[in-house]
């Protein structure tokens, strides 16, 4: 069988680099100050997509990603893997999303997609850390979901079986599609760069690329149908503005620290049990554990 899958992925901030200008005055990201990457959880997603797509001939692999214009750099960035196409959502409208509001515009714009049998997505995004969408999108709408996958071990007659990584162990499960994943990064990396499909899709653009861009494209774009990516706003998805960006979003921050753990002092335990009870003494009457 052959499968339409989505995958949803994000543009974050790279966290190894935050600095102290990575908030605005307003608790939101400041993203024009930090390096923008690929979300690696969502690599994985597209990973186990691309695996699919493998193994069953006439898999067709969407990316969904909402962000400022440079998002589009991630559905080249799946493109360049062997994805088919992406859609990026992107408005004014949609800044400052929490995960409620995120998942509802990205939910919105999958129904206007209409026609897949598999969402996949990454646990969690590294700028956010509380895997919240991937079960919100599925809440909205209305499908059965599956958290913490592994790998996908097979789909066929209109049924999937997933691996699960969870605390205590493995589980398998199946379960009927359409379907929502997440995935863990305890699932294979993705695969790098294809150079064929770098040549294919390098000049890959989006309605509002192609206006800004130094070049004109349009020969080029026209002639090619597979380079248009295709560029929504809040209206395109039928989306109430109610319900997106800051106005949509109850989680508010309140502030941010930078915390640096540095080395005050060295202590040298003997090799003893005696040793090692006075250190976990001294360590409990300080309140540094328990």
């Amino acid at each position: 069988m052959s499968l339409k899958i989505i995958v949803l992925a994000k543009q974050v901030p790279d966290t190894r680099n935050v600095g102290k200008d990575a908030m605005k005055a307003d608790g939101t990201v400041n993203r024009a100050a930090l390096p923008a990457i690929f979300n690696p959880e969502d690599l994985n997603a597209l990973e186990q997509a691309l695996r699919l797509k493998d193994a069953y001939p006439g898999t067709t692999i969407s990316l969904l990603t909402m962000g400022p214009g440079r998002a589009a750099e991630i559905i080249r960035e799946g493109l360049y893997r062997g994805a088919d196409g992406g859609f990026l959502l992107t408005d004014r409208a949609f800044a400052g999303a929490d995960t409620l509001a995120t998942s509802y515009a990205l939910s919105m714009a999958v129904r206007k997609i209409k026609d897949y049998d598999l969402i996949l997505c990454g646990r969690q995004a590294i700028d956010g850390d509380t895997a919240q969408v991937g079960p919100q999108v599925a809440e909205k709408l209305g499908l059965p979901q599956v958290t913490y996958a592994e790998e996908i071990q097979k789909a066929e007659n209109g049924r999937i079986t997933v691996k699960r990584r969870l605390e205590r162990g493995v589980e398998v499960v199946e379960s009927t599609l359409p379907l929502v994943v997440t995935v863990n990064g305890s699932a294979p990396d993705c695969r790098p760069r294809n150079a064929k499909y770098v040549q294919k899709y390098k000049h890959a653009k989006t309605v509002s690329e192609k206006q800004e861009a130094d070049s004109d494209y349009t020969e080029l774009l026209n002639s090619r149908p597979y380079l248009n990516l295709q560029e929504w706003s809040v209206a395109d998805v039928n989306a109430d503005t109610l319900h997106c960006g800051l106005s949509g979003s109850p989680t508010k921050v309140k502030k941010i620290e930078s915390v640096v753990f540095q080395t005050k002092e060295s202590k040298t335990l003997e090799p003893s049990d005696a040793a090692i009870d006075e250190l976990m003494r001294e360590l409990i009457l300080n309140h540094t554990v328990g």
